[in-house]
């Protein structure tokens, strides 16, 4: 399978797979997001899934693909620190923040910078078609967002404060989303079979985030603390949609241009808006609908600009 996503690479057929990867993606990590968002605490959901998505990874680490060459356990040391950084800051924001305020921020601030980024990193060219649709994409996401604020209807001063501090944190989000797809997409690429650096993300997500989440669990009162069959549910559904969500992102920016993955993968926008008036019961106007409708004819620019 790594021979055959390494042979795409390049090629119509790999830029097709790449599309339908991203899109898949998308749809993922909007439930992804919910699964967090939907929890007692973001923080303990977030260490059981990357605990069983270590879990799962690690006989295929171990035994069915090639080890990493020393290039490439270079390129997972920074995998490992830059995605711990994202996934408190992922956590603290749905903590403090709704669900349609913060999300869309973060991402709307990944693509743009993934994409300048990318033009020095690996050389990608936009066109001007396709900088017109991320240009349309970004600033609709931010829109959504800002329509979101404006629904909640704050006049409480700690309110706004807190939902201050939620924005700011999704920004940070946002820009160490950027950093990790560049990142990923570095590391990826040096890996001779794709699918070694995919199970050793995942196996080094055990070591990382769950840290974090086992201290939160020692400062927790018992009484406020999760059941352990619940976390345990949430982290094996949780891991399952994992795999989709980063692994078709990462298999997506080997195959094709990184710019044009990140970019079409906000496209979870429109899923996660679904789920957070569906499972949230966050309400939505037609101004968002419109909003919407912009997120996605800006993807499409990008793809076909």
């Amino acid at each position: 399978m790594g021979e055959l996503i390494v042979g795409l690479a390049g090629t119509q057929a790999g830029e097709a797979l790449a599309l339908a990867l991203a899109l898949l993606s998308a749809l993922a990590h909007a439930i992804f997001g919910a699964i967090n968002k939907g929890s007692r605490d973001p923080y303990l959901t977030r260490g059981a899934i990357n605990i069983c998505y270590a879990l799962g990874a690690l006989p295929f680490a171990l035994f069915v693909l090639p080890w990493p060459t020393p290039a490439l356990w270079g390129a997972l040391a920074g995998v490992y620190l830059i995605h711990i950084v994202y996934e408190w800051l992922q956590a603290r924001s749905y903590e403090i923040g709704g669900f349609t305020v913060v999300y869309p921020i973060a991402r709307g601030t990944g693509p743009l910078m993934t994409t300048l980024a990318a033009l020095v990193v690996f050389g990608e060219h936009f066109s001007a078609g396709q900088w017109s649709g991320l240009l349309l994409l970004t600033g609709a996401i931010y829109g959504l967002a800002f329509a979101n604020v404006r629904a909640l209807g704050i006049e409480d001063l700690a309110a706004a404060r807190r939902l201050k501090s939620a924005i700011g944190t999704a920004l940070l989000t946002g820009c160490m989303i950027a950093l990790y797809t560049i990142w990923d997409a570095w590391g990826i690429r040096l890996a001779e079979n794709p699918f070694t650096f995919l199970a050793w993300f995942f196996v080094l997500g055990g070591a990382g985030f769950p840290l974090i989440a086992a201290a939160r669990w020692r400062r927790l009162a018992p009484a406020d603390r999760p059941e352990l069959s619940e976390l345990a549910t949430r982290g094996v559904f949780g891991a399952l949609i994992a795999y989709l969500s980063f692994g078709s992102v990462m298999l997506a920016t080997r195959l094709g241009h990184v710019g044009e993955a990140a970019a079409i993968r906000e496209t979870s926008i429109v899923f996660a808006t679904a789920i957070g008036v569906l499972i949230f019961r966050e309400r939505i106007d037609a101004a968002r609908l419109g909003l919407i409708g912009l997120i996605a004819l800006g993807a499409v620019l990008v793809k076909i600009g």
